[in-house]
């Protein structure tokens, strides 16, 4: 009897917790990505409208085209490409949000390798 009970308690510990997604938050917005290259600490800096992601990383400012699948999950191509790694999209799903940040994992459209990373919202886009 125990048991069931300490069954059932564990049960409706769970299913009452469930992971917040208010993607929407995040279609839009100046962000910051803190990530490690070969042991070295970098951050991207990127611009996001609902179309539209300028992103400067290393001094070095790029275009992408984004196409929202859903609320939680878009793809991005590089408007100008210069060679064909930078033809091949990204596929990037929001797994979790907080109040200003987001897990995400993302990957080459077609390839099974995800990796995994944390997007700060640093600003609304100013529209004046």
């Amino acid at each position: 009897m125990k048991n069931i009970i300490a069954l059932v308690c564990l049960l409706l510990l769970v299913s009452c917790y469930t992971t917040e997604n208010n993607c929407k938050d995040f279609k839009t917005g100046k962000f910051k990505f803190e990530h490690e290259i070969d042991g070295v600490k970098k951050i991207t800096f990127f611009e996001r409208n609902d179309s539209i992601e300028i992103e400067t990383f290393e001094g070095k400012t790029d275009t992408a085209i984004v196409r929202w699948i859903s609320d939680c999950e878009y793809v991005l191509r590089k408007k100008h490409p210069k060679n064909n790694q930078e033809k091949n999209a990204i596929n990037i799903k929001i797994l979790t949000t907080s109040k200003n940040s987001y897990t995400f994992e993302f990957g080459m459209v077609g390839v099974d390798t995800k990796q995994r990373g944390t997007v700060t919202k640093i600003s609304e886009i100013s529209t004046k």
